[in-house]
């Protein structure tokens, strides 16, 4: 009769092979989508050669790439002109500079206490 060990270790193999399986096929979906690079010849290009510049489908993917970028900036910042009201950014903005005066003054205090201390440190350090 096999423990119960083994069988809990059957049954986490038995779960974990279709998800190993789905996330090989995705990267083979992954991968067959990405552009291909073209194929090189056997001979590589010497050294000295300048590299030749890149397709014009390259060039083409990232002027779109460039676009989409720009048309999403532009929306999110229509977005936040047009859904957020103005007293939640002043709230927001409030909020946040109260919370960095407060870790300032956090910062001065710690600050003085160390100043303080190095400075007892040196007065004991020169009774020696």
């Amino acid at each position: 009769m096999p423990s119960l060990a083994t069988d809990s270790q059957w049954i986490a193999a038995a779960v974990d092979t279709p998800f190993i399986a789905l996330l090989a096929w995705m990267l083979h979906q992954l991968r067959r989508s990405l552009p291909q690079p073209p194929d090189r010849d056997a001979a590589e290009p010497p050294l000295s050669a300048p590299p030749a510049p890149p397709a014009p489908s390259h060039n083409a993917h990232l002027g779109a790439i460039e676009r989409t970028r720009e048309e999403l900036s532009a929306f999110k910042l229509e977005v936040a002109r047009t859904y957020v009201p103005l007293s939640l950014i002043r709230d927001v903005d409030g909020r946040l500079t109260s919370h960095l005066v407060r870790i300032e003054q956090k910062l001065d205090e710690a600050t003085r206490t160390a100043h303080s201390t190095a400075a007892q440190v040196r007065v004991l350090a020169e009774d020696r």
